[in-house]
């Protein structure tokens, strides 16, 4: 979610060099909640393959060009391998990538993953609540960068 956030929130503040990619320690798939609190929220998602890691198309705006959106481990080759800043946004990963081959910068914005939460009556509340505080955080932080 905060790479579509974050890219959405550089667009609307127009800084143009800003380019968010997403990675994880595993590839694994895009989890279906979080496609859905993103759509809830404005994102356009569409999904363009089928199986058991699908890709996605996902539009933050008619005038920006759709995100492909599926899972891949941070050091895939369609992400950037040098000067990139590395943020990592669960716990999990920070602990599990203390070095990002690559990046110039690593810090963490931990999210409490709302994955804890799957299966039970809360799930779709704490999935959008996420997804609200990961788009309220990018949307703060570009406000304050200059295109």
């Amino acid at each position: 979610m905060g790479q579509y956030w974050a890219q959405a929130a550089a667009h609307h503040f127009e800084v143009s060099r800003v380019e968010c990619f997403s990675g994880g320690t595993e590839a694994t798939a895009f989890n279906p909640k979080a496609v859905k609190a993103l759509a809830h929220l404005g994102f356009s998602i569409l999904r363009i393959t089928e199986g058991t890691n699908p890709v996605y198309s996902v539009l933050y705006d008619n005038e920006a060009s759709p995100l492909l959106a599926f899972s891949k481990k941070y050091d895939d080759p369609l992400n950037p391998f040098k000067d990139f800043v590395a943020i990592m946004t669960c716990s999990h990963a920070d602990v599990n990538c203390p070095v990002v081959n690559g990046a110039s910068v690593r810090f963490s914005i931990a999210y409490d993953d709302p994955k804890d939460f799957d299966e039970t009556p809360e799930e779709t509340e704490r999935y959008l609540q996420r997804s609200r505080q990961i788009g309220r955080e990018m949307l703060y932080a570009f406000s304050k960068v200059s295109g």
